[in-house]
This record gives structure tokens, C-alpha cells and sequence, in this order.
């Protein structure tokens, strides 16, 4: 498998953000969201979408690269195990039949042998006409993977919050007080009852082609919504955490945040950006400050990522 690096030119496709001080966090929704502080963000780059299932494939058919859901667990190393255990696959995500104890995300996520980027709910599904949408079922190395090849990283946790808030503050989203001003939907998230009844956030269940939403103040799409996105950033809750036993405080608010058994995964990382899957009953996430753990192996149907880099010198 090659490893070289493929720098992606400069151009249509970022935005740079100069350096600031910002309000980072909050003091009235999740633990570990608090407390609110000044942070300071130095200039960085960052993509105006988040990478696409078109954008994905050029990197996986330049570099022969494997994702971590398409591989299997070996025997030797995990005796435990049976076959089906150790196959390929990942997580996915079905509505109920109708209302379940949500404290229960099993009740809507199961592992699918399979599943993998190139068919995110199983075999049978595919990603033809999809190009556009935002690549999913990637866990944390792929998408690392995927930076180093681009000539780039993830954004940390602060960049990506300062990115999503669109240089406002935001009250508590980053385009104002209500999630819909004016009856406008402003980005992909639950439109219903969760997890049973989606009726679709400008008619798109699921994921939606990146760029569908307004964008926020910088000229970045889909910084809230669609896709959870990876930063480089290890989870460390700011307080105690959220409550375990609280509904709208499990796991990552939509699925799972623990590492998935046999896979060796330990370390946390900060999701940001919620989701298709958020919803104000279950997961009030769809909000610059809002933040979310997940083990490094975890590969689903909701989570993506987007490219940032160092500010790069002018040319003379």
C-alpha cells in the first residue's frame, strides 16, 4: 500500500480562519460541555465540507488503503471469538418499530457484517449516486489516514467548535436562538419522533449531499448536522460527565461510545457536529459547543470527518 502523501492544492474547497479568542463551551446543556471559557484559536485552515464518498474512493484507489471495518479480527489473536464475531463489518442504524426506553441505544444500532464504507448498511446497500454525500463508516485511523495522504489533519477540538459557530456566538446555535427562525430547517438532524418516525429534514433521511444547508457565517456547510465529525482531540469530560442514566446523556447521544468488544480500543475521541441522527428528546447535539466521546475503533453510519491544516505562508 503506498503511504505517500497527495497535497491537495489550495483554493475553492477551504476557508481560512485567522486567529481569535472565543467562548468555548456552555454552561446550560451537557456536563461536559462546561464550563465556558476563553479560548484561543490560532490561524488555521479548514474544508468547507466535510470529505465525500467520491473524495474518499480517489484515496482508497490511489493507495489500496483497507478501512478498519473492512477488516477482520484474526483468530490467533482473539481465540475467544467465534467466526461471526470476528468478521468484518460495523454499526448500523435502524428506526424502531415504534417508541423504545432510550437509555437502550441497542435497541437501534446493531453490527452488521459488511458494513463498511463502500456499503454503509450492509451488503446490500451502496453508495451509487452517493458521491456527493459525506463518507461514513470510517473510524478514527481512516480518517487519519485519509488527512495524511491529503497533505492535512483533523481539526482539534477547539478549531472545530470555533469553525462551526461561524464567528458568532452562539445562542445556543451558531445561526441564532431557535433551530428552525422562520420555519427554515438549517441543517440535518431528526426531524420526528426518535427512533421510530423520521420525516426527513428537507425531505432527506439519513445523510444528505454536503452543501444542502445554509452555510454558517464562514462559508462552511455542514458544520452542524449530517455527520458527526473526528477531531484529533482525546475525550476528557470537563466535570464529572454526563449522567448514564439520563436519556439524552447516553453514549454519544445517537449510538454507542464504547469500544466495540474484542477490538483493543481504549482511547476517547471528541466528536463534533451531531448528526442526521439527533434529536431535541434524545440528543440536543446539533450545537457548536456540544461534544461527544467515541472509542477510536468505532466505525458507523453517522460519523465522518473533515480535513483542516496549518496556515500556509503567502506567496511572495
Amino acid at each position: 500500500m503506498s503511504t505517500r502523501a497527495r497535497q491537495v492544492d489550495p483554493g475553492e474547497g477551504w476557508v481560512s480562519l485567522d486567529g481569535a479568542s472565543f467562548q468555548m463551551g456552555s454552561d446550560d446543556f451537557y456536563p461536559d460541555e462546561a464550563p465556558r471559557h476563553t479560548r484561543v484559536v490560532e490561524a488555521f485552515d479548514i474544508a468547507t465540507t466535510p470529505v465525500t464518498n467520491a473524495q474518499f474512493a480517489v484515496f482508497v484507489e490511489e493507495t489500496g488503503y483497507v478501512t478498519v471495518a473492512e477488516r477482520a479480527l484474526e483468530a490467533a489473536e482473539y481465540p475467544q471469538l467465534g467466526p461471526a464475531e470476528r468478521a468484518a463489518g460495523s454499526l448500523v442504524f435502524a428506526p424502531t418499530a415504534g417508541p423504545v426506553d432510550l437509555r437502550d441505544w441497542r435497541r437501534w444500532w446493531s453490527w452488521v457484517p459488511g458494513a463498511c464504507w463502500r456499503h454503509p448498511r450492509g451488503p446490500e446497500d451502496g453508495i451509487d449516486g452517493k458521491g456527493d454525500h459525506p463518507v461514513v463508516q470510517v473510524a478514527y485511523a481512516d480518517a487519519s489516514a485519509y488527512a495524511a495522504w491529503a497533505g492535512a489533519r483533523l481539526p482539534t477540538e477547539v478549531e472545530a467548535e470555533y469553525a462551526a459557530g461561524g464567528g458568532a456566538e452562539p445562542r445556543p446555535y451558531s445561526w441564532g436562538d431557535e433551530r428552525d427562525p422562520g420555519g427554515e430547517i438549517m441543517a440535518n438532524t431528526w426531524r420526528g419522533a426518535f427512533p421510530y418516525r423520521n420525516d426527513g429534514a428537507r425531505g432527506w433521511r439519513g445523510t444528505s449531499p454536503v452543501g444542502s444547508f445554509p452555510s454558517n457565517g464562514f462559508g462552511l456547510y455542514d458544520c452542524i448536522g449530517n455527520v458527526w465529525e473526528w477531531t484529533s482531540g482525546v475525550y476528557a469530560a470537563h466535570r464529572a460527565g454526563p449522567d448514564p442514566a439520563s436519556p439524552v446523556a447516553a453514549g454519544c447521544g445517537c449510538g454507542p461510545a464504547e469500544p466495540q468488544p474484542g477490538s483493543g480500543a481504549e482511547r476517547m475521541r471528541v466528536l463534533k457536529g451531531g448528526s442526521h441522527l439527533c434529536a431535541p428528546e434524545y440528543c440536543l447535539r446539533y450545537r457548536p459547543a456540544a461534544r461527544s466521546p467515541q472509542a477510536e475503533d468505532s466505525a458507523t453510519t453517522h460519523i465522518g470527518f473533515r480535513l483542516a491544516r496549518d496556515r500556509r505562508p503567502m506567496r511572495e
